[in-house]
């Protein structure tokens, strides 16, 4: 999609601090950042919300979860981090391109977060 705001990101149009890229996901970390360590893992491929997820975005996905805790440790949350995907208008999904949160650093984080 040209105008998503995450597929600019991915082709390189709009700067951001690259976490990690391979030929399905790519990693970077969130503009807005509610912890010591805030990245987002999304697929390369437009995939509005998990609603619009099929069986052919498997293994972006299945790659976004298995990076997780790999890449969580290499950037500081050695000791346990969160996993947010919001969907949905109710679930507050702010852009429409499917994204996983990576929350953490070294402080315990509060029992729900809030911005």
């Amino acid at each position: 999609m040209s105008d998503c705001l995450f597929c600019r990101i991915v082709r390189g149009e709009i700067p951001s601090k690259k976490v990690y890229e391979d030929e399905h996901v790519f990693a970077f970390h969130d503009i807005n950042p509610i912890a010591p360590v805030h990245f987002l893992i999304i697929p390369k491929a437009h995939v509005p919300s998990l609603y619009e997820c099929e069986s052919g975005h498997e293994p972006a996905l299945g790659r976004m979860l298995a990076l997780a805790g790999r890449l969580a440790r290499e950037q500081g949350a050695t000791d346990g981090f969160r996993t947010i995907i919001n969907t949905g208008r109710v679930g507050r999904q702010e852009v429409y391109h499917v994204h996983l949160h990576i929350v953490g650093g070294p402080d315990v984080l509060p029992g729900m977060l809030k911005r």
